[in-house]
């Protein structure tokens, strides 16, 4: 299998060059050459480690199958407590698949606990001996799990950028508390897309890799933008599906559909994949916070990021630069001209707008929808109360839209994060008054109810602040050439 970019066609590489690099040169994202199908009737009754082994094997051609089988088994066990994939009613044709059973109780952890297996491996598998320098905005989750993932491994340095107060506290304190000496965490003036802008300026600067290279240093990237964190999100759609044929919740061969909240669009996209290789998926519905550019382009074809940004109770969905869209627009059109003149749009002028036969194409696979702050706590109010199901702020989104989208297929919402990383906002909606502390409301929380915050969140406040540094994010560049 190989990869090319969104942006040129003649550039190819192998999967494990696609991961080392992270970005495409011009700023362009890999994509496979191609979509593996799944052998459906041989993966329904696979555990999560060994689906995650096939449906990897079909991407990751240059990798051997030995190490596959190996990494997946020593990553979806004891860290997910047993739960990796786990899928459950909430009420009738509604389901959830609880992604935040991880390491640090985000669907994140799927993809970022397996990554730097895929790194090292990919340097391993190229004779490259140089270190790695990691760079990383996050909205909030990837942060973490990308630090905990990369933390203490020999020949990478890892540099994470978020958003100054725009995250959770709870989310700030998992990143700046991170222990290892190869990590380094700043706070980024501005909101997420500044950040994300920023690191994306360093990967293009051409005079930063030369000043890097001279000193053995390579960059490569650990959000979404890279394949080797998109690739091990399909998976759990996969298990998904299976676990629903299982239940008996929808007949074999069937479609279901799934909704995901979502910023930067790399979640759902592995949807997507999951789909073009033969998954029977429905429509695919994206759920959008306020800050719904997303949901105005899958309805329009226009992309408009010329808006107001809105900090909201779903912070990690306070995106208006979606990067992971790029790639569903080259999967589309299969024009590298097209996407390319589509970025060089948005870049320029802040928006674009795709031809007719490439938005019909779109919609004939996704739906959309938005939800703001009043009406997803009134959504975690609802579930509570009647079906007895406590979620986040995030995956509150996707159930207030899901609810609007629903098909006769089963829906599943991919529930994206524990309830316990917002507690403040999750225990107003409960009608209760939230304590300023998170910690004193994760307690409040639990006491409300009678469902135990995750150990990892407890501890936080007690753990040593190592990370305090405020940038501009034209002071990124500069932070990315320590």
């Amino acid at each position: 299998m190989q990869y090319q970019s969104t942006r040129d066609s003649r550039i190819r590489v192998s999967a494990s060059e696609a991961i080392v690099r992270g970005l495409a040169p011009q700023s362009g994202l890999f994509v496979p050459e191609a979509f593996p199908q799944a052998d459906l009737a041989a993966w329904k009754n696979l555990s999560y480690p060994e689906l995650a082994q096939r449906v990897l094997a079909g991407y990751l051609t240059d990798y051997q199958e030995q190490f596959l089988e190996q990494a997946t088994t020593s990553t979806y066990g004891d860290a997910f407590g047993r739960k990796a994939g786990y899928t459950r009613k909430v009420h009738d044709g509604v389901y959830a698949l609880e992604l935040w059973h991880g390491p640090t109780c985000a669907f994140k952890d799927y993809a970022l606990q397996l990554m730097p297996k895929l790194l090292v491996e990919a340097k391993h598998n190229l004779g490259r001996t140089e270190k790695t320098r990691i760079l990383v905005a996050t909205s909030g989750d990837t942060g973490k799990a990308a630090l905990a993932g990369y933390a203490g491994l020999d020949g990478i340095e890892i540099s994470v950028f978020y958003p100054d107060a725009g995250t959770s506290e709870i989310q700030r304190l998992q990143m700046v508390t991170q222990t290892g000496e190869n990590v380094r965490v700043y706070a980024v003036e501005g909101n997420f897309d500044d950040a994300q802008t920023g690191v994306k300026r360093v990967f293009a600067d051409a005079s930063v890799a030369d000043a890097l290279e001279r000193r053995d240093i390579r960059l490569s990237s650990a959000n979404s933008i890279n394949w080797g964190r998109l690739a091990p999100q399909i998976v759990y759609y996969f298990y998904a599906y299976f676990r629903l044929v299982e239940q008996g919740a929808v007949a074999w061969g069937r479609p279901v559909d799934f909704c995901v909240p979502t910023g930067n669009f790399g979640d759902i996209l592995a949807g997507y994949y999951a789909k073009r290789m033969g998954l029977p998926v429905g429509k695919l519905v994206c759920a959008s916070n306020k800050n719904n550019v997303l949901t105005d382009f899958l309805r329009t074809g226009t992309y408009d990021a010329r808006r107001t940004f809105y900090k909201t109770t779903s912070p990690s969905m306070d995106i208006l630069i979606s990067s992971n869209l790029e790639r569903l627009l080259y999967h589309v059109s299969e024009s590298c001209e097209k996407v390319a003149g589509w970025m060089k749009d948005l870049a320029e002028t802040g928006t674009y707008t795709v031809d007719a036969d490439t938005l019909a194409k779109i919609q004939q696979n996704f739906a959309a929808g938005y939800a703001d702050d009043m009406q997803g706590a009134a959504e975690i109010h609802d579930r509570f109360v009647q079906d007895g199901y406590l979620c986040d702020t995030h995956t509150a989104v996707a159930f207030c839209v899901a609810e609007n989208n629903r098909s006769e297929a089963p829906m599943v919402v991919l529930s994206t994060a524990s309830p316990f990383k917002f507690p403040r906002d999750v225990l107003a909606a409960l009608g209760e008054q939230a304590p300023e502390s998170d910690f004193a409301a994760m307690k409040c929380l639990t006491e409300k109810t009678k469902q135990q915050a995750p150990a990892s969140l407890c501890v936080l406040d007690s753990l040593p602040v190592r990370f305090s540094e405020k940038i501009r994010p034209e002071e990124i560049r500069a932070a990315a050439l320590r």
